[in-house]
């Protein structure tokens, strides 16, 4: 991750991004149920950068990805790409935005069409985006193919006569096809065996190296975050909670839910011990948050502030940026003191072996 080249200039600029759908209304019409998937979210961007967004089901991580891409409407806040707002974009300015940000869906077997070829399915991004002759979409297909590790001459087959990681494989190839700047992965490695989640992850970060990409990388599974993202939001009922770099969000969590979060994540050390950090009680609904902090119903070191106020998301001088009233009580050293265990002389030894073969 050093090594990419990332331009000071943010590509991708979201400011207080909010989205409530209507769960129900009354016989008038009116809502009388609303959730707030998305509460007033805001981060940056840079080119050939990873923001990797983290947290439980629900949290609005997926929503928050299709809001950037303009694919629904949103209740508040902007969306500016390149310094311009993607949500007030018309007619070949949206088409530019449609090649520039793509999207990697987390289901290989349900984002292809069935009934279409891989060349067909490749090619049509380029018919829409290009003025590529038919005999240069061909090219560009097989070339396409061979970048993500496919043969050229599978583009005459169909998405079923393809395993889990070759249709993910292909789904990127299609995210790749007009040129993008931005790919929002949804998951894309969740429903993958791990020997293939490595080897699709692998293939991201050389996409990323060779052509500059920016990724949003949406995920759950923090091991493959912290292989892949170069900054992490971790959300919390449609909120950010932490923001940091990935070394410095996994060396020392400030906020109380991120600690649970990282707690939970098996540790491959024989013997070792990790102190969990559990928090009492489940999640609030989502259609009646509890007051000020979200989390106070389940933290710690809530008090009266934390249950009648929100807590703003405050960025420390090294960039770490937490939203809790008292992250400075959470006990981070402790956290990171438990995490400091070192593989045993057995599995290095399988380590080793595996390698070595």
């Amino acid at each position: 991750r050093d090594a990419r080249r990332m331009s000071t200039t943010p590509l991708l600029d979201v400011r207080d991004l909010s989205k409530h759908f209507v769960a129900h209304r009354t016989w008038l019409g009116r809502p009388d149920a609303i959730v707030r998937a998305v509460d007033g979210v805001s981060f940056t961007l840079k080119a050939g950068e990873t923001l990797a967004l983290v947290g439980e089901s629900g949290c609005g991580k997926s929503t928050v990805g299709r809001l950037v891409l303009d694919l629904i409407e949103p209740s508040g806040g902007e969306v500016l790409f390149q310094g311009r707002p993607v949500h007030a974009l018309e007619g070949a300015d949206r088409q530019r935005l449609r090649a520039d940000a793509q999207l990697i869906f987390q289901d290989p077997y349900g984002s292809l069409n069935p009934r279409m070829t891989v060349a067909e399915t490749l090619a049509e991004p380029l018919q829409l985006h290009t003025d590529m002759t038919k005999a240069d979409r061909a090219l560009r297909v097989a070339d396409l193919l061979t970048t993500v590790g496919l043969k050229p001459q599978q583009a005459s087959r169909y998405p079923h006569e393809f395993s889990g990681g070759q249709r993910q494989r292909i789904a990127i190839a299609r995210a790749l096809s007009a040129g993008p700047k931005l790919i929002v992965c949804d998951e894309p490695v969740s429903a993958l065996d791990v020997s293939i989640r490595a080897q699709v992850l692998n293939l991201l970060a050389d996409l990323q190296q060779t052509y500059g990409l920016a990724y949003i990388f949406i995920s759950h599974d923090l091991s493959v975050v912290r292989h892949i993202a170069d900054r992490v939001a971790v959300m919390y009922l449609g909120r950010i909670v932490e923001t940091a770099a990935t070394d410095a969000l996994f060396r020392a969590p400030l906020h109380p839910y991120t600690q649970a979060l990282l707690s939970a994540v098996p540790v491959p050390v024989a013997g070792a011990n990790r102190k969990r950090r559990i928090l009492p009680g489940d999640p609030p609904s989502p259609l009646a948050p509890p007051p000020g902090c979200h989390l106070n119903p389940r933290c710690p070191h809530v008090s009266d502030l934390c249950r009648t106020t929100v807590p703003e998301l405050t960025t420390e001088p090294d960039g770490h940026a937490v939203a809790c009233h008292h992250w400075r009580e959470s006990g981070a050293g402790d956290f990171v003191a438990s995490t400091d265990a070192q593989p045993s002389d057995t599995l290095k030894r399988l380590l080793s072996a595996f390698t070595s073969a």
